[in-house]
């Protein structure tokens, strides 16, 4: 058995599959230490990936040469893209998984990666010498040295498990809870919290009337996450929507002297945007019903996700109320929803590669950093990944830009502002979001993968020959003149006004009544020879066109921005010196260590006063 590695992950959830694959892929000899061999990227919630926003996060992994959008691709049931009735900026594919499949093909993926290792153990301590991390020992007393570690705990440090009056110790259904780790660093100087999560009961899809919901089919035309040649989704399942009423609430409301969230056991917060099902009839009373999504658990399976009835009430209240939704009345149930508790480290405490400020070669990914979700915890374990490696290498750190992806907003977010509940991606969060679609992921990011050794060749090629066959297709656009008696009739068809004079093309495709539905239509009518080009190439280049003067203007304000973002702070500048700064500003930026004055304009309690001050101090 080896003892010594380049990179040791700790965790073997989202977050560690993609630090592990991106680290090893990159180089480096990786250990993976996770407790249970069996239960690697297991999907502890929800079987899905991808939705609003975050959708856009798998297709930034994907583009930087990650694995979530191939193994979602391989394993999906389901597909659907999310807000195709608004703007391109909203669209996000979203796909119900295959959980048990799922889980296989990232094994089977980092089984196939020879620079990964693995080992079924708990590790309890960090082996810290002069402010740096040196190796990890388990709770079998075995020690493995390294020259960095990725924490990605998730819900297990310390984690407690609560149903009704019932509470032990658990990171998750039928796992134990890991110790040891928190007090370690808490007495190194780290600051630690408590974060809250839950999931709904798992029901025998053979026990439900599926007559009496409304049934939700994919897209006709399944989309895919991956920019690679993975499989085309050919048989979907159906998934189903039903709604709680008033007699289900009633019945919620007998438990609620037992709910370990009403009577305080429970101190961590809950994710606000993904309450209990308790909390949702508690804070909006003035709500007769609430929607639940009905889930298939997979391909092969009768099991049954109950989206939208997360719950720790005890168990017979949660059968009874669950019998009174429509569709449900003979409903059994496999298990119990619960609630997790579990130790969490505010963010503010690292720096933008997720390093921690106070030991070094040390990395946090994922809902360690206080935040909720697969996609969020997988792009995090991604950056930190590469990031270990840079280190081992002696590399410069690798990071991405608010104006370069949601990752990149997501982890600035985090970083500068912190976060007390569980953090989770929204579109609204990004300001440059006309920029970031999920449609142009491997134009912003797949060179920057490639670049550091994790895209492939075979990635890098397809992605210029898709920029090639954009420019194809726009100079095509922007030169064809169409004539009145050649699109008339059709243009009619579309409720668009015809044509009085001859006109190119370029400005019908900028019309807002040719949509993304019929610009194909249009295009097969003027421009027979738009065969050679994909779905994806027409897609983004009409997008790139119709929306021209908005992501013009979007990109000239980035690039104001990024002026600030370029302004080197270092991360070892003394505040103190500074006398003119207020003294909640010089408290924040101590504690935060911006790197840029970019970053440090977006931490929380730093005024424009204080920036001014920087940078007159700088000379700007």
């Amino acid at each position: 058995m080896t003892s010594s590695y380049d990179v040791i992950v700790v965790g073997g959830g989202h977050a560690g599959c993609e630090a592990a694959y991106a680290a090893a892929t990159m180089g480096s000899q990786v250990l993976l230490i996770t407790m249970n061999m069996q239960t690697i990227a297991q999907m502890s919630c929800n079987p899905a990936m991808g939705g609003v926003a975050k959708g856009q996060i798998v297709r930034e992994i994907d583009a930087l040469g990650g694995m979530s959008g191939i193994i979602s691709d391989k394993t999906m049931i389901q597909f659907r893209m999310l807000n195709r009735s608004k703007g391109p900026a909203m669209w996000s594919p979203r796909c119900q998984s295959d959980r048990h499949a799922f889980a296989w093909e990232w094994r089977k993926t980092l089984e196939n990666n020879n620079n990964v290792s693995f080992w079924q153990d708990s590790v309890n301590e960090l082996l810290v010498k002069d402010n740096a991390v040196y190796g990890v020992k388990t709770m079998m007393g075995i020690v493995f040295h390294a020259k960095s570690v990725v924490l990605t705990n998730g819900t297990f440090l310390n984690g407690r498990m609560f149903i009704g009056e019932k509470t032990f110790g658990g990171g998750r259904t039928g796992e134990a809870a890991a110790s040891g780790l928190t007090e370690q660093l808490v007495e190194l100087g780290f600051e630690s919290g408590r974060m809250k999560t839950g999931t709904p009961p798992r029901i025998d899809g053979r026990s439900l009337n599926y007559e009496a919901m409304e049934e939700q089919l994919g897209d006709t035309k399944p989309g895919k996450f991956s920019y690679s040649d993975t499989p085309a989704l050919i048989e979907q399942k159906s998934c189903w929507i039903t709604y709680t009423n008033q007699a289900v609430h009633d019945e919620l409301k007998t438990g609620f002297e037992k709910s370990p969230m009403f009577t305080g056991r429970i101190k961590g917060l809950g994710p606000r945007y993904c309450p209990s099902v308790e909390d949702k009839i508690n804070r909006f009373a003035d709500k007769d019903r609430h929607q639940i999504f009905v889930e298939p658990e997979g391909k092969d399976t009768v099991e049954i996700y109950v989206n939208g009835f997360s719950t720790s009430l005890p168990e017979d209240v949660q059968l009874r109320a669950l019998q009174k939704i429509t569709g449900f009345e003979r409903a059994k149930m496999f298990r119990p929803g619960y609630a997790v508790e579990y130790d969490y480290f505010p963010p503010t405490q690292l720096k933008h590669t997720l390093e921690t400020h106070l030991i070094a070669n040390l990395f946090f990914a994922g809902q360690i950093n206080g935040t909720t979700g697969y996609e969020e915890a997988a792009c995090q374990g991604l950056i930190a990944g590469i990031n270990a490696h840079h280190t081992v290498c002696e590399k410069d750190p690798f990071t991405i830009k608010r104006s370069e992806g949601y990752i990149g907003v997501l982890i600035d977010d985090l970083i500068t502002k912190g976060t007390e509940e569980p953090y989770r991606m929204f579109t609204s969060r990004a300001e440059y979001r006309t920029l970031l679609r999920q449609d142009n992921a491997d134009i912003r990011l797949t060179e920057k993968g490639y670049k550091i050794g994790l895209a492939s060749q075979q990635r890098y090629d397809a992605l210029v020959e898709k920029q090639q066959k954009i420019a194809e297709l726009t100079d095509a656009i922007q030169s064809k003149r169409v004539k009145p008696e050649g699109i008339n009739d059709w243009l009619t068809t579309q409720n668009s006004s015809p044509l009085r004079e001859t006109a190119t093309l370029r400005t019908l495709v900028k019309r807002p009544e040719i949509t993304a539905e019929n610009v194909s239509e249009l295009l097969a009518i003027t421009l027979p020879d738009t065969t050679k080009f994909n779905e994806e190439v027409v897609e983004q280049t009409v997008i790139e066109i119709k929306y021209e003067d908005y992501l013009l203007r979007e990109k000239q304000n980035a690039d104001k921005l990024d002026r600030w973002e370029n302004l080197s702070i270092g991360t070892e500048f003394d505040y103190d010196k500074l006398k003119a700064l207020s003294f909640e500003g010089r408290d924040k930026l101590k504690r935060t260590r911006p790197s840029t004055i970019g970053q440090a304009s977006r931490i929380s309690g730093v005024s424009p006063s204080d920036i001014s001050i920087l940078l007159v101090y700088m000379g700007r």
